[in-house]
């Protein structure tokens, strides 16, 4: 059997002090490293090399990083790309990440966290490779996603073909799947979609949102418990890996999960036993994981709220979920769905939508997703009658396009309405005088909080750019290491 070939690596820094040093440190994963100095060798260099992995500084003297990692990710290489850099700010984080970036090293770092970020990036392409072999080897001819559906999923615009090729990929392995995107895009019904792909299909689909619960109970949830265990364990229970043996235990908004509970979960991973609390002896449970979080996981990772090697662990097959508004005309299939659907359940003769109305629809931004439109179609069904929905039945957000309204109103505490909404209302007197910056800071911290932690969203609902936040953010927000200087 031949040796399989040594990963290739490209370095990609201007500095070449630093990249010789960085060289050195990866020679025990990899003897096929080659270093360039600027963005249009490296360009140059890519299809020759083919690289595993990609390390990019950020500061190249013809052009940045961030450009060179989007024109890398334009021409279809699929390399994993780190970016380094001595800017460890939110923005430049996210802004990679949205480029496409798989971790972020902010300089100085240490030599073994550079090692841990290529050997992991390594790792996962090998996993990825070798589940996408055995599904071509085994798996029957994928199935054609119809404009009404894909197991349970409406619609095949571009973007979701893409994810409909993953789920057909990964769901007949027992690979860990981490599911991404905004607040009502869908990740419970891809995750329910992989187990009714699955080999698990007959056993059972567990659901535990993390945030739903509190965090003292979380672990029982998971786990379950013995009697007596603590207040209030008046009987044995089982926990949700236990009830899941067979099948398939999904984990929603992964990100919201205590620190402390994270280490057990990684402890699980890693053995598949389960100890109930309360209990001495461990349990097997044959499970399959899938995880979801409508947060970018790897900022988590760099804000010290969510384990790094748990995050390794998990992320084997990543599933990215669209936003609603970048689906084209799936807006319309899916309104169509929940309009016969709840017209029928209803008894209401709606059954069309006006041609004004759809673009009404498809012009509108959707912050809420799915989820959103499913709510403003029950309520047109509910509040209206006819044959067909027009312009004028549509919510006014709808009608003006006007996002910013909806998430105003969400962004405010339950009870009270915005501003705009109580017009002859006088408002409360206010205590004391607060500084600027603190009241700045303050209604931010507010937004984003009342927005599921969506800087996006929470700027929409200010109505300023999201890179507004950003910059905020970035002044409050400091990062330490110690290891190489730029």
């Amino acid at each position: 059997m031949n040796a399989r070939p040594s990963p290739r690596i490209l370095i990609i820094e201007d500095t070449l002090s630093l990249a010789e040093s960085y060289a050195a440190c990866l020679r025990a994963i990899s003897t096929s490293i080659e270093i360039v100095g600027d963005g249009e060798t490296a360009l140059a260099a890519l299809h020759r090399v083919q690289p595993d992995v990609i390390l990019l500084d950020v500061n190249l003297p013809d052009m940045s990083g961030i450009d060179l990692l989007r024109r890398v990710r334009k021409s279809g290489i699929t390399s994993d790309v780190i970016i380094m850099t001595g800017e460890g700010s939110i923005r430049l984080t996210v802004e990679a990440m949205r480029s496409g970036a798989r971790d972020f090293l902010v300089k100085p770092f240490g030599i073994e966290r550079l090692r841990q970020s290529v050997t992991h990036a390594l790792e996962e392409r090998v996993r990825s490779r070798a589940v996408i072999a055995t599904e071509n080897r085994a798996a029957p001819a994928p199935r054609q996603p119809t404009d009404k559906g894909f197991v349970g999923f409406i619609g095949r615009s571009p973007c979701m073909q893409e994810v409909y090729r993953l789920l057909e990929a990964a769901a007949p392995s027992n690979a860990t799947v981490f599911i991404t995107g905004e607040s009502g895009t869908g990740k419970e019904l891809c995750a329910e979609a992989l187990h009714r792909l699955s080999k698990r299909s007959a056993g059972p689909f567990v659901v535990i949102n993390c945030a739903a619960i509190p965090r003292d109970l979380l672990e029982s949830e998971i786990f379950g418990h013995v009697k007596g265990a603590f207040t209030g364990a008046i009987a044995d229970r089982k926990g949700a890996a236990l009830l899941a043996n067979g099948g398939t235990l999904f984990l929603d908004e992964i990100c919201e999960m205590d620190v402390a509970l994270q280490s057990k979960l990684l402890r699980f991973l890693q053995d598949r036993q389960v100890r109930r609390v309360g209990e001495d002896t461990p349990r097997a449970a044959d499970v399959r994981i899938v995880c979801a979080t409508n947060r970018h996981p790897h900022l988590e990772v760099a804000a010290g709220r969510f384990r790094e090697d748990l995050l390794y662990r998990l992320y084997v097959v990543p599933v990215d979920l669209p936003p609603l508004k970048a689906r084209e005309r799936d807006i319309i299939l899916i309104a169509r769905d929940f309009l016969d659907r709840f017209a029928r359940e209803d008894g209401k003769a709606l059954r069309v939508f006006s041609r004004d109305a759809e673009d009404a629809l498809v012009a509108y931004a959707w912050p809420g997703n799915v989820r959103q439109l499913q709510n403003v179609i029950r309520s047109v069904v509910v509040l209206n009658d006819g044959d067909v929905v027009t312009r004028d039945m549509l919510p006014v957000q709808i009608r003006t396009n006007a996002p910013s309204l909806l998430l105003a109103s969400q962004a405010c505490p339950p009870g009270e309405a915005p501003a705009a909404a109580a017009p002859h209302t006088a408002p409360a007197p206010q205590p004391c005088i607060k500084p600027l910056d603190l009241v700045i800071r303050e209604t931010i911290e507010f937004a984003i909080a009342r927005c599921g932690g969506s800087i996006p969203k929470a700027a929409a609902a200010l109505t300023v750019s999201p890179s507004t936040l950003y910059r905020r953010i970035q002044t409050w927000e400091a990062e330490s290491a110690v290891g190489f200087s730029s």
